[in-house]
C-alpha cells in the first residue's frame, strides 16, 4: 500500500504518513497496568486477624469496626474480601448408627425393569425385597414379581430361615403392604396380618425414619434403597430345571 492509499485510509495528510514512515513503524507496547488502590487495602490485615480469631463474625459487624478506624468504602468490598480469607467450616463428624448383634434389621423394596432371555422384546417390572441386618450389614434379598402382603410375609420367612434367627425389631419404610396409614395421634398403623406375623415370630415393628442418626444408612450403600437409582434394565435367564 503506497503513501497516498494509507493517507486516504486513515484520513490524514500524506506528509504526516511519510513522517511516521521515516521514523520507523513499531507496534505499541503496553506494560502491566498499575493496580488500582483499594480503599479496603489498609484494613485487610485487620480483617484477616479478626476472622482468624473469630470465624463467625459477620461482614456487617466487621464493616462497623473498620468504619470506626476510617474505612469509607462499601459493604460489597468487605464481603468479597471475607469470602476469600474466611476459614472454611470443617464439617462435623457424623455419629454412625450402630446396633448390637441380633437387635435390628430393615426391610425395603426396590423396583427394577428387566428383560428376560425368553422374551427379549418385553420389558417387565420386578421387585427386590431386601432385609439388612443392622449390626453386620449382611443383606438377604430376593427378586419377586409382586409386592403383595403374601409375598412380603413369605420373604420374611425365607430370610429368617436363611439367617438362622429373628432380629428383635424390624424397621419398615412406608411400604403399602406393611403400613396402612396413621391414626389421629400420627402413630403408624400397621397391617393386621403383619402385626400377627410379628407376634408369632417375636419381633417388634418400627418405622424407618430418615433423620439423625439416619438408620436408613445402616446398609452401608448395599441396601435395595440405593438400587432405585438404576436406570439400565437387568437381564435374567429363567431356569427350567
Amino acid at each position: 500500500m503506497n503513501v497516498s492509499a494509507i493517507a486516504r485510509r486513515v484520513g490524514i495528510d500524506r506528509k504526516t504518513v511519510r513522517k511516521y514512515i521515516e521514523r520507523g513503524l513499531e507496534p505499541p507496547s503496553y506494560g502491566p497496568r498499575e493496580p488500582r488502590a483499594r480503599r479496603l487495602t489498609p484494613f485487610e490485615a485487620y480483617l484477616r486477624q479478626r476472622v482468624a480469631a473469630y470465624p463467625g463474625l459477620t461482614a456487617s459487624r466487621l464493616l462497623r469496626e473498620i468504619r470506626e478506624y476510617g474505612y469509607g468504602g462499601g459493604y460489597t468490598a468487605v464481603t468479597d474480601f471475607l469470602r476469600e480469607v474466611r476459614p472454611r467450616p470443617v464439617p462435623p463428624f457424623e455419629v454412625r448408627f450402630e446396633t448390637p448383634p441380633g437387635e435390628q434389621a430393615q426391610v425395603d423394596f426396590a423396583q427394577f425393569e428387566v428383560i428376560f432371555a425368553d422374551e427379549p422384546s418385553v420389558v417387565r417390572k420386578v421387585w427386590l425385597f431386601s432385609l439388612v441386618l443392622g449390626y453386620s450389614r449382611l443383606i438377604w434379598a430376593r427378586y419377586v414379581a409382586h409386592q403383595d402382603l403374601q409375598t412380603v410375609l413369605r420373604c420374611h420367612m425365607a430370610a429368617f430361615a436363611a439367617l438362622g434367627g429373628v432380629p428383635r425389631e424390624v424397621l419398615y419404610d412406608r411400604m403399602k403392604t406393611a403400613v396402612i396409614g396413621e391414626d389421629h395421634e400420627a402413630h403408624i398403623v400397621y397391617n393386621r396380618a403383619l402385626i400377627d406375623f410379628a407376634g408369632h415370630y417375636g419381633f417388634t415393628r418400627r418405622p424407618a425414619v430418615p433423620t439423625a442418626p439416619r438408620p436408613r444408612e445402616r446398609s452401608n450403600g448395599r441396601s435395595a434403597i440405593s438400587a432405585r437409582t438404576s436406570s439400565s434394565p437387568a437381564r435374567f435367564a429363567i431356569s427350567t430345571s
